[in-house]
């Protein structure tokens, strides 16, 4: 807002909907949408729709009896978070397909044997398939790649900023898993959460299941019924990552701290697959929970302080 002595009373903000990129286009152009009287120089647009670009975007200054030129117009946009398993950097035991993720013991070698030798029968060229084993292949050996005991792969897109929501949907018969973020510095051999830069739950139905929250190679057990499907919300500027059961919308753990890099969604898994589904709008569910969160003091465990 100008100094006190100024003529400007209040502001004018218009906006309308579109799903052109670029500049404005004179067809199918949508009405205005005004908003007057605005005395602060902050304004919430409430009603937007998930993942929709919204452009032309522009703000006025008005007295009592003239308006001033509208602003340059800028461009909102309410983007979803949407990524794929990294397969080119993924360790070698890991079968992975766009946000499908499998353990395989035998490195993929079995299944290219197999598929070998079926060629070889039907005739004498590879089939498209095995050629695009083999190319997968090459590619992901040109490349550093997670290895040892770290079964790791890596979303394909960073988070830079905002609040973003995916889940995860394990096998029934899978044995040991883990869900988080962590920074690109991962090393290819650690593990998320035994890191100071990564932050995940665990959970291991090896013996007796278990849930745990893990960061900076520090544990805390949770002892809370673990889902068939996990939520993971992200607030990168407000220094949140929070786990949810993606059924009934329960807290399981909250970490909080301040990231200073882009993040990476990361995942863990022995003996069984993991499904992603991602792209997904923010419950009101959630977000009802984080304001209540966010209102209580004291509640930021050990485990989500940076050493």
């Amino acid at each position: 807002m100008p100094e006190e002595d100024s003529r400007i009373d209040h502001f004018v903000l218009e906006y309308r909907k579109t799903n052109f990129d670029g500049l404005p286009r004179v067809k199918d152009e949508q009405r205005w949408e005004l908003i007057d009287y605005i005395k602060a120089t902050e304004y919430t647009l409430s009603g937007l729709k998930f993942d929709t670009k919204y452009i032309n975007i522009r703000v006025q200054a008005c007295n009592k009896a003239v308006a001033g030129e509208y602003s340059d117009p800028v461009t909102l946009e309410t983007k979803a978070f949407v990524f794929s398993l990294d397969s080119t950097s993924s360790h070698l035991n890991l079968k992975v397909e766009d946000t499908y993720v499998e353990w395989d013991p035998t490195g993929g070698k079995g299944q290219e044997k197999i598929k070998g030798k079926e060629n070889k029968i039907r005739s004498g060229a590879p089939s498209p398939k095995r050629t695009s084993i083999s190319a997968r292949s090459s590619a992901r050996g040109s490349r550093d790649h997670f290895t040892g005991e770290s079964y790791t792969v890596l979303g394909d897109t960073a988070i830079e900023s905002g609040q973003h929501y995916w889940e995860v949907r394990a096998q029934k018969d899978c044995k040991s898993y883990s869900v988080g973020v962590t920074y690109r510095n991962m090393g290819k051999f650690d593990q998320l959460g035994k890191t100071n830069s990564s932050w995940c739950i665990h959970i291991n139905n090896w013996l007796q299941t278990t849930l745990s929250a893990k960061h900076n190679n520090k544990t805390k057990t949770l002892d809370i019924p673990v889902p068939d499907r996990i939520g993971v919300y992200c607030d990168f500027d407000g220094g949140q990552l929070a786990f949810y059961n993606a059924n009934s919308k329960e807290l399981l753990h909250t970490f909080r701290t301040k990231f200073t890099q882009p993040l990476l969604p990361g995942f863990m898994i022995w003996c069984g697959g993991l499904t992603v589904s991602t792209g997904l709008q923010v419950p009101s569910a959630v977000k009802t929970l984080q304001k209540s969160e966010n209102g209580l003091s004291g509640s930021t465990s050990s485990l989500n302080n940076i050493a």
